[in-house]
């Protein structure tokens, strides 16, 4: 049966006393206790992060010039959608964002393996990468990420401003020396040359068609939100965050971006390299050294490795908060916090053995994995356009938003439509092969995989959702 708004007013009233005591002992400032009770949640997770801390987060998740509400976008959906398509749009997006952040611990932990696999193969070019060594790094950095994620969860704060610095000060370890010791190309070279190596014949459409890579390195903005439950006054601190996230990380990676243009030097022997990773050619092509080569994609490889941390935080909190609105099946399992934890430990959990079920793919077909793995950037897209497109609505008809501590202003509806143009687009084209005419094992098949999930997640909807799942805005007390 779905819960009653009425039912859940009437709890959350008598136990008042008592969320007192919780949000206090979880460090919850006055703000945090009153958007906890409007949302008819309770404080279960400890709030360790302040602004550096999930600042560090977002930009180590999103980590850009290296890659040349915990609800979040179903919860916006459930209140800023049209009042009778809130419950399933909302069911809809939960579900795209479950298949989103759960694939991405298995990409990000792809990266980082194929990273080292890169390294070793600079330091010892007699060594052999094999699909299941690549597997079982895999399945080491999502352990790796797992202990951070567990043991010491409480300790995650004081490591993102740690590794903050590293993101950084590696920024400029790398952008120093490759202007210094790299080869120089001309301008009129970097900016003025086009080449369509996928083949497409039109250089509009090999660009658009090529954006998917770009667009990995930028995605996760929502990361940020996932952890609300777990930031001090997060309605004042997490926007800004998403806000200085964007600028920073987007300004590093288009400074990152000329600099390996201008330092490339010739293509076919980057993208041919023995190691499988061009930039670890590039670096290596710049000091002419295995050891300093090997510095400075370390960094790379540190933060690719950190990143698979925080996405294990992103992707469990997320499933977390839409099993606890019974959005999955086994609700009841995946939103347990353990007293003492302060964390979602079967949603950690669970999305490890789901990473791992993941990697095993990649011993038969690392192109059948990679398939898999960039799913999740399609569905994240989607869900982003859903949510965007419900606001975007409402600022049309001039309807009343949420009063809130931060705001776009009149700029509002214009980015929104801006957002939701860009996204559907790229939308598109991440459905796109590589090269046109593929064969069936260098198909994009992402457009299938999709469906699937879409599909099984509508079937669920119409036999047991629908049932269960009212949305996050049936538990809102109206306190404004």
């Amino acid at each position: 049966m779905m819960p009653a708004k009425d039912e859940v007013d009437i709890v959350f009233r008598d136990s008042e006393s008592q969320e007192d005591a919780v949000v206090s002992d979880k460090k919850g400032t006055p703000n945090d206790q009153q958007d906890m009770h409007r949302m008819g949640k309770k404080q279960e997770l400890r709030r360790n992060f302040r602004f550096v801390s999930i600042f560090g987060y977002s930009m180590i998740l999103m980590a850009t010039w290296e890659t040349v509400l915990t609800g979040g976008q179903y919860h916006w959906v459930s209140e800023f959608a049209p009042e009778k398509h809130q419950r399933f749009l909302s069911y809809v997006v939960g579900w795209l964002c479950v298949l989103g952040w759960q694939t991405g611990i298995a990409s990000i932990a792809f990266l980082a393996g194929g990273q080292i696999q890169g390294l070793i193969i600079l330091n010892n070019p007699s060594y052999v990468p094999e699909r299941w060594h690549g597997t079982l790094l895999i399945i080491a950095v999502a352990s790796f990420s797992i202990i951070f994620n567990t043991l010491l969860a409480r300790k995650l704060p004081l490591v993102e401003g740690t590794v903050l610095v590293l993101h950084i000060f590696g920024f400029f370890a790398v952008f120093i020396t490759m202007w210094v010791l790299g080869p120089r190309s001309s301008a009129s070279s970097v900016f003025g040359s086009f080449q369509d190596n996928g083949g497409w014949g039109n250089i509009g459409l090999s660009c658009l068609v090529g954006q998917l890579a770009p667009i990995f390195s930028l995605l996760g903005s929502d990361a940020a939100t996932h952890m609300s439950e777990e930031l001090r006054d997060a309605s004042h601190t997490l926007p800004r965050a998403m806000i200085w996230t964007a600028i920073v990380n987007s300004s590093l990676g288009f400074l990152m971006l000329i600099t390996f243009c201008f330092c490339l030097g010739d293509v076919s022997s980057v993208l041919s390299t023995p190691t499988g990773q061009p930039h670890i050619q590039i670096m290596y092509n710049a000091t002419q050294s295995v050891a300093g080569a090997t510095a400075l994609a370390s960094i790379t490889t540190v933060m690719a490795v950190f990143g698979c941390v925080n996405n294990v935080a992103t992707c469990s909190r997320q499933l977390f908060a839409f099993a606890r609105d019974h959005g999955v099946p086994g609700g009841a399992f995946l939103s347990h916090v353990r007293p003492g934890w302060d964390i979602p430990l079967n949603s950690v959990l669970v999305s490890f053995g789901f990473a791992v079920a993941l990697s095993m793919i990649n011993i038969g077909s690392t192109v059948a994995f990679n398939s898999i793995a960039s799913l999740g950037t399609c569905a994240l897209l989607s869900s982003y356009i859903i949510s965007i497109s419900c606001i975007f609505l409402k600022r049309w008809r001039n309807e009343p938003l949420l009063p809130s501590r931060f705001s776009l202003g009149k700029a509002g509806i214009w980015i929104n439509g801006l957002s939701v143009v860009y996204l559907s687009m790229a939308f598109l084209f991440a459905f796109f092969p590589t090269f046109p005419h593929p064969t069936p094992n260098l198909m994009n098949w992402n457009i299938l995989l999709y469906g699937v999930v879409v599909m099984f997640s509508l079937v669920y909807f119409a036999l047991q959702g629908r049932k269960v799942y009212a949305g996050p805005v049936e538990y809102i007390n109206r306190v404004y």
